[in-house]
Formats: structure tokens, sequence, C-alpha cells
């Protein structure tokens, strides 16, 4: 039997368990408040929990009283028949599960309070003692124990279930006094927050800025404290020590400043905020301290200057183990560490013990970096030995019928000892290079390039000579390899003679056509001797150059400047119009001789220039005068074949040659007659060594003249190939007249007074 809470089961859903759920209750079998199974004991659905006693304020309320204990009994209508026997022909539990009430998993309201029912809830036995249910074949009506121990022997057997006990009083009076204990605290906090705030202007005491103490002290005096010290201490120099050298700098040197007002501002904020929250803080600043850094400025350059200006006095580089000669005695110099400023740390130990407000007594020291050499002493022994070797007796070189004797003194400078790092043995350094060429100036024979050699209107091909040079660098090879031989016998080196072809081979000299002549043009000359000198100089400078198919001649570039270091003269030259002297006078006499030999050959003139005054002896409108390096005679090789120009210089002519492949090609040239333009201006000079009324005509001057050459060039089927017209101006020149002095007249008498 069981004493069960809650209302009745209904015909809907709400009620509870309907009747086609319900199912015989077998003794001793517990159910929960909706009819089912109960879970007994710890189940593993409740996280192995024990079940919890049932508790009335989670039901509806007008089935609620408050609550009833395990074994106690309730005053709802449920309990003044629960001890009764079922009646016959009911199944057992019948009446109770119509009594069960449905809470459904959700909320309810107890009060003024929602609660979240849970679905679990306590059960009862719905049945009496094991073997003590009433069956329709007992008739005898069974006796029961009190409800009150029935449900304690119940309990019992459910393991692990802890029935439902109150809370008791002391709980609420201990979580009352543990609130009010918060408070106090609470209140005693704020209280101490408010002492130690103090006031907001000023900056919590414990704070220091750059090692000085501005606790207490307004922002304003602080910030002037601040800037007051280090104004003094702006001009005052510090003392750096490095590599056992001291260099005393002073921050303005640097341009070295700091931020106060920044660093102030940062200090006030260390003990700022809300009263209280501010009282805590400036507590904590006090107890533990609080110390500013401000930030610092300074001129990059000035500090890398310094870097340099320190770092150029204290840095030893390290020096690698190396041998030195001492005559022909070999040394092995040990290696030796070196050191070098560092920079990156230096720079900020600078710029951090300027800017500071406190000065050290002794000097600050700089870091330092220390290198190590990569050579040591033990890895030169194999090269010491080597070079001892080379050392100890003489080398004989030879090369063909001629032996030369190489003593340790005079190869002793030619060795290239290991330095720098490095640990081999050489014959090298500019010593030897200047040796070797010297050597090779006794075995080599210059070779001869093939010419051309021209007999009345043929030309023939001589034939080129090798020559032979010394290979410099094999000769080296082979002479350090000699000296480290032992036996002085041994200590022989054959120096190797290779063969110096020409540049213009026989082959290459008869490959290129030139078996006659093309054209040639002869002018005459003459002068005073520094002009005649000038035209031989040009014509050699010209003589011999030869002219690839397709190419363009320059005259300019085949002589170069005309300069006194090249051997040419003053002579006379025609300057703005003038005739007047200067250096290379003549070089045109040169220039129009070779225009003419191409304007005869049918070439394709690119560049002509006419002089800037009329010379009579070149031909009419076919005159070409050059200036180094801006007015040039050029032409273009247009034949196919190489041509060979050659000058041929007497005592009072000059002919140039063009030699290549005939071509037979057809010249034909017009010349237009010189035309005057205006009168001949007359420009006269006193001349007191003439009689007076005496006239001299040194140069009777010419007037403005004009010409033109039209040329036709043919090819030898009669194909015109050039069509050119060159037009030709000369300036006008005065006439120059010497005159003598005017008579001078006679004064005149006055007549006698009569």
């Amino acid at each position: 039997m069981a004493a069960h809470e809650g209302t009745r089961l209904g015909p809907h859903r709400e009620h509870g368990v309907g009747r086609r759920h319900a199912r015989r209750v077998r003794p001793g079998e517990l159910l929960d408040d909706e009819g089912r199974v109960a879970r007994t004991d710890e189940d593993a659905r409740d996280g192995g929990r024990p079940a919890r006693d049932h508790l009335q304020r989670n039901r509806p309320g007008r089935d609620r009283d408050g609550g009833v204990r395990d074994g106690e009994r309730g005053h709802e209508r449920a309990d003044s028949e629960a001890d009764r026997p079922p009646p016959p022909g009911r199944a057992a539990g019948d009446r109770e599960r119509r009594r069960l009430p449905l809470l459904r998993p959700g909320r309810v309201r107890d009060g003024d309070r929602a609660q979240r029912q849970r679905r679990r809830r306590a059960v009862r036995l719905l049945s009496g003692a094991a073997g003590s249910l009433r069956t329709p074949l007992d008739p005898t009506p069974p006796s029961y124990p009190p409800a009150s121990s029935l449900l304690r022997e119940r309990i019992r057997v459910l393991r692990g279930f802890v029935p439902f006990r109150r809370v008791p009083d002391t709980i609420a009076r201990v979580r009352r006094r543990v609130a009010g204990l918060v408070l106090v605290l609470v209140a005693a906090g704020v209280v101490l927050g408010l002492v130690f705030a103090g006031s907001p202007t000023t900056i919590a005491s414990g704070v220091r800025v750059d090692g000085i103490d501005v606790g207490g002290l307004q922002v304003s005096d602080a910030r002037a404290l601040l800037e007051q010290k280090a104004a003094a201490l702006a001009s005052r120099p510090l003392i750096f020590a490095v590599g056992g050298r001291r260099f005393p700098i002073r921050p303005v040197e640097l341009g070295v400043q700091s931020d106060w007002s920044a660093a102030v501002d940062n200090a006030q904020r260390q003990g700022n905020g809300f009263a209280p929250l501010r009282g805590f803080k400036r507590l904590g600043v006090e107890v533990f301290g609080a110390d500013v850094t401000p930030s610092t400025s300074v001129l990059t350059g000035a500090l890398q200057y310094e870097l340099e200006r320190i770092a150029r006095v204290v840095d030893r580089p390290a020096r690698d183990a190396s041998l030195v000669l001492r005559g022909t005695h070999v040394i092995v110099r040990p290696a030796r560490a070196g050191r070098t400023l560092d920079r990156g740390e230096a720079s900020g130990v600078l710029v951090q013990r300027l800017a500071a407000l406190d000065r050290p007594g002794a000097p600050v020291q700089l870091p330092m970096r220390t290198t190590q050499p990569h050579v040591r002493a033990p890895a030169l022994r194999s090269a010491a030995r080597l070079a001892r070797l080379a050392l100890s007796a003489p080398v004989h070189l030879v090369a063909g019928k001629t032996r030369f004797l190489l003593t340790p003194a005079k190869l002793a400078p030619l060795l290239a000892l290991p330095r720098d790092g490095t640990t081999s043995l050489r014959l090298g350094r500019a010593t030897a290079d200047a040796w070797l060429r010297r050597l090779g100036a006794h075995v080599q024979r210059p070779p001869v390039d093939a010419t051309f050699a021209v007999s009345g209107s043929r030309v023939h091909v001589v034939p080129d000579r090798p020559g032979s040079r010394l290979d410099a660098v094999r000769a080296a090879q082979v002479v350090m390899a000699a000296a480290l031989r032992r036996p002085p016998e041994r200590r022989v080196a054959i120096l190797p003679v290779v063969t110096a072809p020409a540049k213009l081979t026989t082959a290459r000299a008869r490959s290129m056509g030139i078996v006659g002549v093309v054209s040639s043009y002869t002018t005459d000359y003459g002068g005073v001797p520094n002009r005649i000198h000038n035209v031989q100089l040009v014509a050699r400078l010209v003589d011999g150059k030869r002219i690839a198919p397709g190419a363009e001649f320059s005259f300019n570039n085949a002589t170069g400047a005309r300069t006194a270091a090249k051997g040419f003269l003053v002579a006379p030259v025609i300057v703005n119009g003038e005739l007047t002297t200067g250096l290379g006078g003549g070089v045109c006499q040169v220039s129009t001789t070779v225009f003419n030999a191409a304007f005869e050959a049918g070439l394709e003139i690119t560049a002509r220039t006419n002089h800037a005054l009329y010379i009579s002896h070149y031909p009419q409108g076919r005159d070409a005068t050059v200036d180094y390096p801006d007015v040039d005679l050029r032409f273009v090789n247009d034949t196919g074949h190489w041509l060979l120009l050659r000058t041929f210089v007497g005592q009072s002519s000059l002919t140039v040659s063009l030699y290549g492949t005939p071509t037979g090609r057809k010249v034909e040239s017009t010349t237009a007659p010189l035309v005057a333009h205006g009168k001949v201006k007359v420009k006269k000079k006193v001349d007191p060594t003439l009689k007076p009324g005496e006239r001299i005509v040194d140069d009777p001057g010419e007037p403005a003249l004009t010409t033109s050459v039209t040329r036709d060039v043919y090819a030898a089927g009669g194909k015109l190939l050039h069509h050119n017209t060159w037009y030709s101006y000369y300036r006008a020149s005065p006439e120059l007249l010497r005159v003598g002095p005017k008579k001078k007249r006679k004064p005149a008498i006055p007549p006698p007074s009569g």
C-alpha cells in the first residue's frame, strides 16, 4: 500500500496515464507519479545519483499541503483509504493509478515562483510487505504494520535512496552573516581607496622618471624639474671608454633630447582613475614603485658620424697567419684576433646614457665584438716548407737555344706567398708579371701580316710570316714546378713558346679580291715646308687602309685628331673665311685628292664640304675640306669587293689610288661655270715704310663665287647607279692694299706786314 498525494486520473490526456496504458501492478513494484515503472536506487541515466524524495511544492496548489516527510501521515483525502485492502475483482494498484497526478515536464506555479518540474519524482510502494498482499484465494484480510514503519522498511530496500530533509535554519543564518561580512569588506575597501586616492592633479608617491623621484609633485612642477636637470647636463661631456681609449661626448653634440612632457603624463597615469580605484592604484605604486623611461630622439647623422669616428680609432681587423720573406728566408707570422665596435649595441648605449639624468662616476664602457682569423699558423706549415724548398737553389730556364738562370734572390720577389686568407704558394704578384713580360720580349718574335705589293696596274700579295710568343700563364706554372724539385740538377724549366699567327694571313689577303686599279687621282701641292710636311704625314696615315664591302670610309677616323703629339706643324689654313696659320695646315690637300679618287671610282659619296675660299689649284667645284671632328669626308664601298687605299707622295705631287676588283663603271661629270657675285671690297692699310702716294696690292681679292658639279655613274651594263650634284659656294675675299702715308702740308707763311 502507498500513501500517495495528487489528483485522480481522469478521462483526458492531461489527467495522467490512460486506461489503455494501465496494467497490473506486481507486488513490490515501484511506480513514479505518471504511473510508469520507477527508476530506483542509482540509475546510469541520472549520472549515478540517488533517487530524490518527492517534494509536494512541485505539485499543483490544490493538492499541496506543504510537503509530507517520509514515514509521516498527511491530511490529504487519500490518507483515509490508504490502508484499506483493494476491493475484490479489481487489479492491484488500479485505484492508485487512477489517483496518480500527471505533472508533465514543464513549468508549474509555486505561489509566485515558476518551478521547473523534474521528470523523476519520489515514489512510494503500492503494495504491502512481500507475500502479505490480499489475493482472491485468501479471504482472510491481512494485517498491516503502521504506514510509517512500512515506509521506513521500503526505503531501506531502496539502496542509496536519501530521504528528503528540510534545510535547517542555521544555513540561512550563515548565509546572512556571510553577506553582511561582504558588505562590510566592500565598505572598508571604498573607505581605504578614498583615503589613499589623494589629489588627481598630483603624481602618485613612488613614481620615478628616469630615476628622479617625482612623487607628490604637480605635473608642471615635475616637468620643470626634469627639464632643468636635462638642460644642466646637455653641455657636460660624458666619458665613454672602449679599447683602452676614452671619448668625451656631450648630449648636445648628438642632439639627444628626451620627451619629458610625455614622460610626466605617463607618470601621472600610473596613479590615475576613479577615486576609490585611484587610491588602490596609488597604494600599489607607493609599495612597489614605478619607474617611467622617457622616449628619446637623436640626430641620426651625428650619431653615425660619432660611431664611425670611434670605430676608426679602436677597430682592429683580424690578421690571418701569413708567410713573410726576410731576404730569402721564410718566416711564419702568427694570426691575431681582431676587434670591432659593436655599432648596433654601442648606438643604444650612447643614446641611453647621454639621455639619462644620473651620471656615473666611472667611464661608460662601449661594447665590442671579437673577430677570429680565418687562417692560423698550423695551416701554413706546408706552404712554408714549399717556399723554403723553392728558394733553396737556382732554377734554369730554357727557351729554344736561349738559356736563363733564375737565382733564389731573383725568385723570392716573384713568389706570391700565402696572405689574406690564402694557403697556396704560386708565382704571381705585379713583379712576376713584369718579369714575365721582360722574359717574353727576349723570346717572342712578332708576326708580319700579309701585304699588297703594287706593280704598275697590278697587285700581288706578299705572304705573311708567323711569329712566336711566350705563354705567360703556363710559363709561371712551369717555373714554379721546377723550383719545387729537390735535386738541383732537376730544377730546369722549359719555357712554353707558342706560335703567334699574323692578323692578316696570306689566304685571307688573297680572298679579298684586290687585284687591280679601280681609280686613281693626282694633285699638285707646294707651299711652305711645314705645309709639305703635313701633307706627307697625313698621306702616310691613310696609306694602306682597307675598306670592306659595304663599309663607309671616314677620313677623320682614319687620321684621328691632328695634334702636335702626332707630328703636325703650323701651316697656312683657312679659318672663318680668312687665311691664317694653324696646326695641321695642308691636310685638305690629301682629303681633296682622296675625294677625287672616290669620285672617279664611281663610289657613293656620303659627306663632302667645299672650302670657305676658292682655291684655284684644286679642281673647280671638286675640293673637299676637313676639320676634326666636325667636318668630314665619307664614302661607301659599294663595289662588292675589298678596296685598298694607297697614297704616293712625290716632291710636288700627291697620288691616291684605290685597288680592288675592277668594276667597269663609267663616270660622266659636268662642271658649271664659276659665277661671281658682287664686287671685291678693298681693305687699305697705311704702311709708313712706303713713300707717300705709293700703293702695293698684297692680295687682289675675289668676289663671292658659286659653281656646281654633276656626276652620273653607270654600271658595266649601262645601268645608272648614282646621279649626284655638288654645289659649292665660296666667300668673297677683300683686296688687301698697302698705301704710303700722306704728305704733310707746310704751314702757310703770312705775308710781310708793311
